[in-house]
């Protein structure tokens, strides 16, 4: 296990999307909130992807934990992501996704979330523990490792490098920079140039 040091690197904003405030609340708190959000960032605004934990919350009336989802009923859950508004774009598929991401949470780190990052020796070790959920490519997984160091001071020696370009300070690459409305229009902004990149590029 490591320890964070506030002095080696600055220490970022605590988790601040601009989302309901109940739903930061709930994603600063709940770990297995933070990662479900994470998993549903695809294909969807990302403000819908973070806020919904918080509205599966309040559909279930109680927070589950991920002993629960994984062993949920799954045309129940599907039934959960799919009342409007959805959950996500497909809730069918999404509702499976969580499920199998519960799962692994089960197997390999007794429900508990916080595991998957805490328990890292380093950020070599991290990365390959996230992009060993099931739905996390190398991308997502760096995403990821980025938003737990940047946001949420989980700084394992290397996370920097295992992020990769995310990692970098002031990058507004992704979700990780993300603090208000202004870096949320940063990021789209470097989005959309990678978008237009990728299309001009000519094919191979």
């Amino acid at each position: 296990m490591y320890a964070t040091s506030a002095t080696s690197e600055r220490i970022t904003t605590v988790l601040s999307l601009p989302i309901d405030p109940a739903a930061n609340e709930l994603l600063r708190r709940s770990p297995l909130a933070l990662l479900l959000g994470m998993v549903l960032d695809q294909q969807i605004p990302l403000e819908r992807a973070f806020s919904a934990p918080y509205d599966l919350v309040r559909r279930l009336g109680h927070e589950p934990d991920a002993r629960e989802l994984a062993g949920y009923d799954p045309e129940a859950l599907t039934a959960i992501f799919a009342e409007r508004p959805a959950l996500h774009r497909f809730p069918k598929a999404m509702a499976v996704r969580a499920q199998q991401v519960c799962q692994v949470l089960v197997d390999r780190y007794d429900g508990d979330t916080a595991r998957l990052w805490t328990e890292a020796r380093d950020g070599k070790e991290l990365l390959k523990r996230v992009a060993e959920l099931p739905g996390f490519g190398k991308q997502k997984a760096q995403i990821f490792v980025a938003l737990l160091g940047k946001q949420l001071d989980v700084r394992p020696p290397g996370w920097r490098e295992a992020a990769g370009g995310y990692g970098e300070e002031g990058s507004f690459r992704s979700v990780a920079d993300i603090v208000d409305e202004a870096s949320l229009a940063k990021v789209r902004s470097y989005k959309q140039q990678m978008k237009a990149a990728a299309k001009a590029r000519p094919a191979e």
